[in-house]
């Protein structure tokens, strides 16, 4: 089926067209909150300390472009996503969550995400003064009184809900993971800024370096979709069985193990831990006590070297992408499945060798999905440090989510097509 082809079955389908239609209207109504400050902000002490500070504009990638504006819904989905992340560790301490989430089928995971959805609110108050603070800090944001601070406070935790609910809207009655959407929306609506920055500064001697940057990106963008596609399928067959005069069973299938089984979370989890420590540490330096002042300069001294924060962020980010496939897959919970189903792989006997086999190929093939993160997230620092060149960072993490967005969209509404046609 050719592309012009799909396309007039989308506009010929009614309901397809208007899911198509509301996710529209919603990102631009994201997008119309994302452009309205929180008052007192300084422009110019806004970009300079964004421009100055790698980090944060990684997180702004998260908060969907809101962050860099200051706007009323600058952290974006970032506490849902966050408390997603907690509710999804809390399985492990937990068995009554796990049980919830894995074994009571869709009841269990909308009462899940009930949780998420309740967590979310004293994430984005604690996000949202400690970001305040930071920014006061810094000269960016006036200093403010007792009901200034509660007020912007409480605005700023609206709207990170608000989002959260236009990103469940979108996907109940779009198409598509209203979350991601959301993010995708952020990082497209950063481009005209990146591609005017590079147009403004453009010289005819730099030729050669932007033709190299293509072809750096185009490689990057093949690779992504390559590790984003790849899986590594394991042969189930089921036994035959006898009832009556009928025989059910005897087809063979295949598990789809995926080599990058994690997604963005490593690099979320990664973000978090080096995030924290540098919020704590910036207001420590103001503190009257000398020895504490010290330790806090040097630390962020050492965070602030290009060569070691980017070693760090690769390490966490590699052994976070091993942490999370752990969590989210369980091989004795699959093994178990399989077995009870009358399935078994080829030459590994059921239970616990399954359970074991398939623990030792996840783990070879996780190998590649945690360099392949690593890598991704790393991508922006290395490719200032030898371009010299802002605008031509190749943003890794916001390369990842726009391929891994648009090749999940365009999944879905293949999907709808063939269910229409049918």
């Amino acid at each position: 089926m050719n592309f012009i082809h799909k396309i007039k079955l989308v506009y010929q389908d009614e309901n397809l067209r208007k899911r198509i239609l509301f996710v529209l209207g919603a990102l631009v109504v994201f997008r119309a909150l994302a452009s309205i400050p929180i008052p007192g902000v300084d422009v110019v002490r806004l970009h300079d300390f964004f421009a100055n500070n790698q980090f944060l504009g990684l997180l702004n990638i998260f908060s969907g472009g809101g962050l860099s504006n200051l706007s009323i819904v600058m952290l974006g989905v970032s506490p849902y996503i966050t408390a997603s992340i907690i509710m999804q560790l809390a399985t492990i301490m937990f068995p009554k969550l796990k049980q919830m989430y894995h074994e009571e089928g869709e009841a269990g995971r909308k009462k899940f995400g009930q949780y998420s959805r309740l967590l979310t609110v004293p994430l984005a108050l604690v996000q949202g003064y400690g970001f305040l603070r930071l920014l006061q800090s810094q000269g960016v944001v006036d200093v403010l009184g007792g009901f200034e601070m509660i007020t912007n406070i409480a605005v700023i935790m609206a709207g990170s809900i608000l989002l959260t609910w236009i990103g469940e809207l979108i996907s109940e009655y779009g198409i598509g993971n209203g979350v991601s959407l959301l993010i995708f929306a952020g990082i497209v609506a950063g481009l005209p800024t990146a591609i005017s920055q590079l147009y403004f500064g453009f010289e005819i001697s730099q030729i050669p370096l932007y033709l190299s940057f293509l072809a750096v990106a185009t490689v990057i963008v093949l690779g992504i979709v390559i590790v984003t596609e790849a899986e590594r399928p394991i042969p189930i067959h089921y036994a035959k069985r006898v009832r009556g005069s009928k025989v059910y069973g005897g087809v063979s299938t295949y598990l789809p193990l995926r080599v990058n089984q994690a997604g963005v979370i490593p690099i979320i989890f990664a973000m978090s831990i080096l995030l924290f420590p540098q919020m704590i540490l910036n207001f420590l330096v103001n503190v009257q006590s000398e020895i504490i002042k010290t330790v806090s300069d040097f630390i962020l001294g050492i965070m602030s070297n290009g060569w070691i924060y980017a070693a760090l962020y690769f390490i966490l980010v590699f052994l976070f992408t091993y942490f999370y496939t752990a969590v989210t897959f369980d091989p004795e919970a699959i093994a178990t499945n399989l077995q009870k189903s009358g399935a078994f792989v080829p030459g590994v006997r059921p239970g616990r060798p399954t359970s074991e086999y398939l623990a030792k190929i996840l783990t070879r093939i996780t190998l590649v999905g945690a360099v392949f993160l690593g890598v991704v997230a790393v991508l922006p620092l290395t490719m200032q440090a030898v371009t010299g060149i802002a605008a031509l960072a190749i943003g890794g993490t916001a390369l990842l989510i726009v391929v891994s967005v648009v090749l999940d969209l365009v999944k879905k509404i293949d999907a709808q097509i063939s269910m229409r046609e049918y």
